[in-house]
């Protein structure tokens, strides 16, 4: 029973930014569809799985100590399968968006906003694993900062997603950014005293970023 709460808990926590975004973008009229909304959503929480496939199979080498064991574990282990992860079932999502639409997706402000969604999606399924270890407050105030930045970092992912077919090295240089932001959050929330609040700030700015530059893409969108 207790063990069912925690879990219930967890979910809520982190879907908390989901539904303030769902607000976000209905109140700002985008178009965004309930259902467009959900599938975004469930695409971000499929990423989960190839992410831990990929996490296996990445492992330290008998040169990664110290620093670099740091560096390899939060940048390359963590931080980039899981923005690779989230791009290949962005990709996906496109495709089969596009094969229901009979065109594909070409706007920026709609691939970062698929994004955006589905780093929420993806953080559900990822608080939902920490809560069979066990949910204190301190993980309950962690897991509200790694929702934001999954989904600040999957913003980026989203327009990077978009960007491939016209101006590849500003997506290159989009996912590079999403997996250099997880990289810094993860490595500093694990640091003692000002370096973990930092962290949390990291989060909350680089998710206020990523909703701004939507906002500024989709009225570029909007007017080309």
């Amino acid at each position: 029973m207790y063990g069912s709460l925690v879990l219930l808990v967890s979910i809520f926590i982190s879907s908390l930014p989901i539904v303030a975004v769902y607000i976000w973008l209905r109140s700002a009229k985008y178009q965004v569809s309930t259902v467009w909304f959900l599938f975004a959503l469930l695409t971000g929480a499929t990423a989960f799985f190839p992410a831990l496939i990929l996490q296996e199979f990445v492992i330290f080498s008998s040169f990664t100590q110290g620093r670099a064991a740091l560096f390899f574990n939060y940048f390359i282990r963590i931080a980039l399968t899981e923005e690779l992860s989230r791009l290949l079932m962005l990709v996906i999502f496109f495709w089969i968006n596009s094969q229901f639409q009979k065109e594909p997706i070409t706007e920026i402000s709609r691939g970062a906003t698929a994004g955006l969604i589905a780093g929420f999606g993806f953080s559900i399924l990822e608080s939902a694993r920490y809560a069979a270890g066990g949910l204190d407050i301190s993980i309950m105030f962690l897991r509200i900062f790694t929702a934001a930045l999954h989904g600040a970092c999957g913003s980026r992912i989203g327009a990077a997603a978009i960007l491939f077919r016209t101006n590849p090295v500003k997506a290159l240089l989009r996912i590079f950014t999403a997996v250099a932001i997880h990289g810094v959050y993860n490595f500093m929330v694990t640091m003692p005293g000002l370096l973990s609040i930092a962290a949390f700030l990291i989060a909350v700015s680089a998710l206020i970023t990523a909703i701004l530059t939507i906002r500024s893409e989709h009225t570029l969108d909007n007017t080309e």
